[in-house]
């Protein structure tokens, strides 16, 4: 039997349309109300009930859905509920959440922690590429909470800096990305330090269930309660999409005369290739625009500054690569452009995802060349829709003005926090 099974007894109910129907611990119930949460998206509405309860989960849905506040909630009410837990030897965690890419992990790690701002729990983000003996002695105090990417929390398992043998919820998020990433040998020894599973809570997330994901997560989980939030619940509903049909020596001009517009206010640009992306933040710094490059090759420092430049509206503009892209959580994101397609359909739906969060409304544009529109109907098939394909409206072809920066090209790399300057 589950742990959580002996402290909440019966599910509390099939579904919850708002927050206030779950019983929250008043910690909880503050939190949610001062980010202004009410009522759940539809991946809430289905999980929470049933994770509150202590039941092991598998669901389908991309980012943006609030999965992230879906698996936080019923763990940080365990840990409210159970105040024993804080009976434990430094370095031993209670709960763990593992996931692909440093950036969400510190998105998540930020969740958490104004979801537990009324509560004395400790959450500690475990990520590559950050000062590796500050994040040691992180775990040489009490911690309850420890969000990591695989590889570094790995690491630490080998070094006996971290033990997990006391993990009581674990939460493996975006496991799709993670297989495609490499890293489920990595996962998989992780998961073997941990509790057997009839002794741990387990939550699996993922924007695909493929065969692979399927047989990896009933090997993890127990009796699993089944979700899955389709892919066109989520692109459509607050997200008006555009199409725009260009050539491929037009697509600066119309990408600039969009951003001048007065609709865009906070935008982000996504690109397939690092070097594309370096190239076309190059240019838009060039034609004044503040700018910030977001790709797996910028240092963890310097991306985590980045988008804490982007949150703040210090910086406007982002250019991003999907990799890099996966931790942006900014709900005030007016516009997403794709530069190109991205090759995987999967991957237009979280782009797009990035803008229309939180009850706002968003845009999405695309700028299609020749190159570029044989995607489209792998994408439609995956929306189960159409997208309207048009011109662009005139003016957004109007000619480039003269640019008024000059830089050595190949400079953008290594000057990518804010171009405001």
């Amino acid at each position: 039997m589950k742990f959580m099974k002996k402290l909440f007894g019966e599910s509390v109910t099939n579904s919850a349309n708002d927050f206030t129907e779950l019983d929250l611990p008043w910690e909880l119930e503050q939190a949610i109300n001062e980010l202004g949460f009410r009522d759940c998206t539809p991946i809430q509405k289905e999980v929470l009930p049933q994770s509150i309860d202590g039941s092991d989960i598998i669901a389908q849905a991309q980012t943006g859905t609030g999965k992230t506040a879906a698996f936080l909630i019923s763990m940080l009410t365990y840990h409210i509920e159970n105040p024993e837990l804080s009976a434990r030897k430094a370095g031993t965690p209670f709960a763990l959440i593992i996931a692909p890419t440093r950036e969400l992990v510190m998105q998540i790690a930020d969740d958490a922690e104004k979801l537990s701002a009324y509560t004395k729990i400790c959450i500690v983000p475990i990520v590559g590429g950050i000062d590796y003996e500050k994040q040691k002695q992180f775990m040489r105090s009490k911690v309850d909470i420890v969000v990591a990417t695989p590889g570094r929390l790995l690491d630490f398992c080998r070094s006996n800096i971290i033990d997990l043998s006391r993990i009581e919820s674990l939460v493996i998020d975006e496991a799709d990305r993670m297989l495609s990433m490499g890293f489920i040998p990595d996962v998989k020894s992780i998961i073997r330090r941990t509790p057997h599973k009839e002794r741990r809570q387990t939550q699996l997330f993922s924007a695909t269930l493929s065969e692979d994901i399927q047989r990896l997560a009933k090997s993890w989980t127990l009796n699993p309660f089944l979700v899955h939030i389709k892919p066109e619940e989520i692109a459509v509903g607050s997200v008006t999409q555009e199409v725009y049909l260009t050539s491929e020596n037009e697509k600066f001009k119309v990408l600039f005369n969009i951003l001048k517009s007065e609709e865009v206010t906070k935008a982000i640009i996504f690109v397939n290739r690092r070097n594309q992306t370096r190239d076309l933040e190059e240019n838009l710094y060039r034609y004044q625009i503040s700018t910030g490059l977001l790709t797996g090759d910028v240092p963890q420092k310097r991306r985590i500054r980045t988008l804490q430049q982007f949150k703040s509206g210090k910086i406007e503009v982002l250019v991003a690569t999907d990799v890099a892209g996966r931790g942006i959580h900014v709900n005030d994101v007016s516009h997403v452009i794709n530069f190109n397609l991205p090759e995987d359909p999967e991957d237009y739906v979280h782009r797009i995802g990035r803008t229309g969060r939180a009850g706002a409304k968003g845009t999405s544009i695309s700028l299609v060349c020749e190159s570029d529109v044989f995607m489209l109907p792998a994408i439609e098939k995956l929306l189960g829709e159409s997208i309207i394909s048009t011109q662009p409206d005139e003016k957004y072809l109007l000619a480039l003005p003269n640019a008024t920066r000059l830089r050595k090209k190949g400079t953008a790399a290594k000057r990518h926090t804010s171009h405001t300057e």
